[in-house]
């Protein structure tokens, strides 16, 4: 199948994914920063679960989220990243359109639960330091749990609405997607159907998803200055301080990437695909730094378990 219009969407049997549109001879160096940013997500956010899971002093409610975060970033990375590292040996560069239509849903997933769920750890963040007395039985594990599920919940339901509404859309202009990887705002561009509901659906989806999560983080985190403001001591503003910290820094880098990527004009794809890789690989890299090197207990269980290991494997030599 060439690059000749075709009459619907149902006769492209696979798209092409242009990628970065550099010399041949850098797609060597794109591919090892690829691999070395995605090496260090699977590092970092399984070491983060692990620490998770197997230290009894983090089963509290905010590492619980937090592990669910370290999940949902290995997953959406891992939709991204291995084709991504793929096509830049490949010469046809192609996705067959199931692959399309799945890369596209489970980024939209996980990309939406996560805001969510950046959210639920403001409000975590909210009842610990406002409401530190009532903070065990409103944050019981029940509600953790129902939190949880209720933002891959909102992803799901987002996924399926966006991606369905997408891939009714006739594809009889090209099948070359101008990205590395399958999404919206590409998508739209090779596109012969009329896109003014399409659009305007995706605007009310992003409307009802971004402005809700970013109104309680706002909330949240006025309520925890005035609360902190409220503090005489320096060392106790400087602790509640470093507990909220890392969670700022991850809401900054995301949503600062998210806004920068869909800020950008159409007659800059390149700086878009720039802007699409920090928020689709760099953000899930730089999460588990941002938590490990700003939070006390993590440092202390991974400096725990990493001297557990190596007496362990002393003993063991013995």
């Amino acid at each position: 199948m060439g690059d000749r219009g075709t009459s619907n969407h149902s006769e492209v049997t696979d798209f092409i994914l242009v990628g970065f549109r550099v010399h041949a001879e850098l797609h060597i160096l794109l591919f090892l920063l690829f691999l070395l940013i995605y090496t260090m997500i699977l590092l970092g956010n399984i070491g983060m679960m692990v620490i998770i899971m197997t230290d009894p002093r983090l089963n509290t409610p905010m590492y619980f989220f937090l592990g669910n975060l370290s999940f949902i970033d290995l997953f959406y990375s891992s939709v991204i990243a291995p084709k991504a590292m793929i096509n830049f040996w490949s010469e046809s560069k192609s996705i067959s359109f199931a692959g399309c239509v799945t890369q596209l849903f489970l980024f939209a997933l996980f990309i939406v639960t996560e805001g969510f769920l950046l959210a639920v750890m403001a409000y975590d963040r909210f009842i610990a330091i406002c409401n530190p007395l009532l903070y065990s039985v409103q944050m019981s594990a029940h509600l953790c749990v129902q939190l949880v599920a209720g933002s891959y919940f909102c992803g799901c339901i987002s996924s399926v609405l966006q991606t369905s509404m997408t891939f009714t859309l006739s594809f009889c202009a090209s099948r070359t997607i101008d990205h590395f990887y399958c999404d919206d705002r590409p998508l739209q561009k090779i596109s012969c159907s009329d896109l003014y509901i399409h659009k305007m659906v995706s605007f009310f989806l992003c409307s009802i998803i971004i402005l809700p999560t970013i109104i309680v983080i706002i909330v949240s985190y006025i309520y925890i200055v005035s609360t902190v403001l409220k503090i005489r001591s320096t060392e106790g503003r400087k602790k509640v301080f470093s507990t909220c910290s890392s969670h700022l820094g991850v809401v900054s880098v995301l949503y600062g990437a998210v806004f920068f990527m869909y800020l950008t004009p159409d007659t800059f794809p390149e700086l878009s695909k720039v802007a699409s890789l920090c928020y689709t690989l760099v953000t899930p890299m730089l999460n588990p730094l941002i938590y490990s090197l700003r939070n006390k207990d993590v440092k202390e269980a991974l400096r725990k378990s990493l001297e557990k290991r190596y007496f362990n494997s002393i003993f063991t030599v013995m």
